[in-house]
């Protein structure tokens, strides 16, 4: 019902530059928020970024300053650019869509299947 794919992974050296973009389709009236999540090998996913419908932002404190997040509404697209990035931001990302389902007018959670992010000293 709801596809959430994300993509733009890969190796970088510290100091280096990426950005993951994430795409949501299928049968829902509205987002109401998208979010970067992060699990690093042996840890817990944890919230990396996130944007409302309204456009506010939150970070992790590890990531402010080096990551933004931003979002493309015609295209229900949410992107990440990552800045100066470092050994430990080593992690898969995964993509979080909350939307609002046409059917019942619920709201639900939606996962990405994941981007690896690696970062080499």
């Amino acid at each position: 019902q709801v596809q959430v794919v994300e993509s733009g992974g890969g190796l970088v050296q510290a100091g280096g530059s990426l950005r993951l973009s994430c795409a949501a389709s299928g049968s829902f009236s509205s987002i109401n928020r998208m979010g970067w999540y992060r699990e690093a090998p042996g840890k817990q996913r944890a919230l990396v970024a996130a944007i409302s419908t309204g456009g506010s932002t939150n970070y992790a404190g590890s990531v402010k300053g080096r990551f933004t997040i931003s979002k493309d509404n015609a295209n229900n697209t949410v992107y990440l650019q990552m800045n100066s990035l470092k050994p430990e931001d080593t992690a898969v990302f995964y993509c979080n869509a909350e939307v609002t389902m046409v059917s019942d007018g619920l709201q639900y959670s939606y996962w990405g299947q994941g981007a690896q992010v690696t970062v080499s000293a």
